[in-house]
Order: structure tokens, then sequence, then C-alpha cells
């Protein structure tokens, strides 16, 4: 989405704000229905339609970014500066990569297909480190302890 094209979003009423709010404090990517279930505590008479409905707005007013990934619940970011994501296969997690170098070597993607570039994202796929974890664990018929420099093991005691 261009500047130009940036939806002005209406007043900033007090359950927008305190969306807005909520997600900001994260440094995680957050789905509606897990931003819905934080928001209750606070604001027990918000709807889950609610917050679809102002996650949509500030995504298309350019306050936050909206994360879609095919075959999975949109997640939202409080960052709405560019940067790149590294997305878990396993268990869906998504982070903020930061030193990502923001061209591209090569013809631009306009030159190459024809199309009015309107954005980029940049997305890449891996194994989160609690997942990474896991599979260690659950690769070690020992029982061991495995830290995640891989380096240091120390054996469980039995019946522990």
């Amino acid at each position: 989405m261009t500047t130009k094209e940036k939806i002005i979003f209406p007043r900033m009423t007090r359950q927008r704000e305190m969306l807005l709010s909520e997600l900001m404090s994260l440094d995680t990517h957050p789905t509606a229905d897990e931003l819905f279930e934080r928001l209750r505590r606070r604001l027990p008479h918000i709807s889950l339609a609610t917050v679809y409905r102002n996650l949509e707005g500030l995504a298309a007013s350019g306050r936050i970014r909206k994360l879609e990934t095919c075959g999975r619940q949109a997640r939202y970011d409080g960052n709405a500066t560019p940067h790149a994501h590294v997305r878990c296969v396993r268990c869906g997690r998504i982070d903020d990569v930061e030193d990502v170098v923001a061209g591209c070597a090569g013809p631009l993607p306009r030159e190459l297909s024809g199309y009015e570039i309107l954005g980029r994202h940049i997305e890449f796929d891996g194994v989160c480190p609690r997942c990474r974890f896991c599979e260690e664990q659950s690769d070690n018929p020992k029982n061991e302890v495995i830290f995640h420099n891989g380096t240091e093991k120390t054996q469980k005691p039995e019946g522990g």
C-alpha cells in the first residue's frame, strides 16, 4: 500500500487505543483471537467482531501490519516499519528479522513482469528454537538434557 493509498482511520476510540497499545506492547505477532482473549481481561464487553474490524482498519491505515500466510490465520504486527519475518514451519510462530538487506540485486520485478509493484514482503521459513529443542528432546531416548548450543549434555536422573 503506498502512502497515497493509506486510509485515514476515524477517531481513536478507547477500544481502538487499547487494542493498538496491547499489540504494540507484544514482541509476538498475535492473531485476532489471541488479542481478543488478552483484551477481554480489561474490556469484558468487547466483541471479537470489534477486534477484527479495528485490526483491519488499523492495518488499512498503515498503523499496523497484517501478516497473511497461505492457509494460516492472519497475524498482526505492531511494528509497521518495513522489515522481514521468519515463520516457524512447525508451530507457526513469527519473529522479526531486522538485518535483511532492503534492496535486491538484479532487475526490479516490474522490469521482469510488467506489474506495478505496490509493496513487498520478505518472509523466511525455518524451525524456531523451541521446536528445535522439542525435536532434540524427542530424538533423545536416554532422556538427556541437551542445551541449545549443542555442546553440553547432562544425564537426567532416573525417575526425575
